[in-house]
């Protein structure tokens, strides 16, 4: 049989494959797509096999593959597997490119957010791994720098970096914005120097021992249970009704001292709670849990405070 007759022309290979003529001129003149022959009026023929390569590089447009690429493809110098494999990496990057510049755009839209806001909190979410332990750890750093505080305290804040899974949740990226933004703060800074240099006063006078930990830890508890009881029940720290909460935690941090309770007693328990009592440190500790998929605890720093205002009453 002449092979003329199994010869297709590109009329009606577009119509087999749905593709506008000019397309396949395009694929044609490209090489991709070579015609088979001529007919004798001059036009170009394709042969059977034609439509599956056409089919073949319309997909591989479709998923953004270079020309150069499917040449090598349709000339069998790579495998169709290969550059799948390739490719689908590459739409991965993409996607969680992509997933960070939502989630940027969606915390910019739920904020009053300036350009240069916007610009810290794409450039935030970008970071690297390592780029985003620097930030912590320099932070860590300029805190704890000359101070004789409990390493213990000072080694948890080095070990607890803050890293986010290959493929981050919004909230986990949004905790890391917030978590970005909290350690740069100057006032949240200080704040935690100030609570550095009061851990190293105290521990001037002896570091504690693992009894002592553990006691500090039992009236933590204490405060955390009744206090965050009170709290949860709307009693006003000032009140009578809050008097025998007040009373029966004073003692627990009188015994913890060796000390007799009594309003000398009180306003020292009052001040020294204070300083390290901080709303800003606890939500520090919760956004590297969101980050780093940690068990999400309770949180104690409103029982502190409801104990502090009861404290001063």
């Amino acid at each position: 049989m002449d092979d003329d007759a199994t010869r297709i022309t590109i009329g009606a290979l577009a119509r087999l494959t749905g593709l506008p003529v000019r397309t396949l001129r395009f694929y044609s003149d490209s090489g991709l797509v070579a015609p088979a022959g001529r007919s004798e009026a001059g036009y170009r023929l394709y042969d059977a096999g034609a439509a599956g390569r056409v089919e073949l590089v319309r997909t591989l447009r479709e998923l953004a593959v270079d020309l150069p690429t499917i040449r090598r493809v349709l000339d069998r110098e790579l495998s169709v597997t290969g550059v799948a494999r390739a490719h689908a990496a590459a739409l991965d990057a993409q996607i969680r490119v992509l997933r960070l510049q939502l989630t940027v755009l969606q915390v910019a839209a739920a904020r009053d957010t300036t350009p240069e806001e916007m610009k810290l909190m794409h450039d935030l979410a970008r970071l690297s791994a390592e780029e985003r332990r620097n930030i912590v750890a320099d932070f860590v750093d300029e805190v704890f720098a000359d101070l004789d505080a409990d390493p213990g305290i000072a080694a948890r804040m080095r070990m607890a970096t803050p890293e986010l899974p290959d493929e981050p949740t919004t909230e986990q990226i949004e905790a890391w914005i917030e978590l970005a933004e909290l350690v740069r703060d100057p006032d949240f800074r200080q704040r935690i120097r100030a609570m550095a240099e009061r851990s190293a006063q105290e521990r001037a006078t002896g570091p504690a021992t693992a009894g002592e930990r553990e006691k500090h830890a039992g009236a933590a508890e204490a405060v955390a249970e009744l206090a965050g009881t009170a709290l949860a029940d709307g009693i006003d720290p000032a009140s009578a009704r809050a008097r025998p909460v007040v009373d029966e935690l004073a003692g627990v941090f009188a015994r913890l001292h060796g000390r007799d309770d009594g309003p000398a007693f009180r306003a020292w328990l009052a001040d020294t709670l204070g300083a390290f009592t901080d709303h800003r440190v606890e939500r520090y500790w919760t956004l590297l849990g969101i980050m780093n998929g940690w068990p999400q605890r309770s949180p104690c720093t409103p029982a502190f405070e409801w104990l502090l205002a009861g404290l001063r009453a």
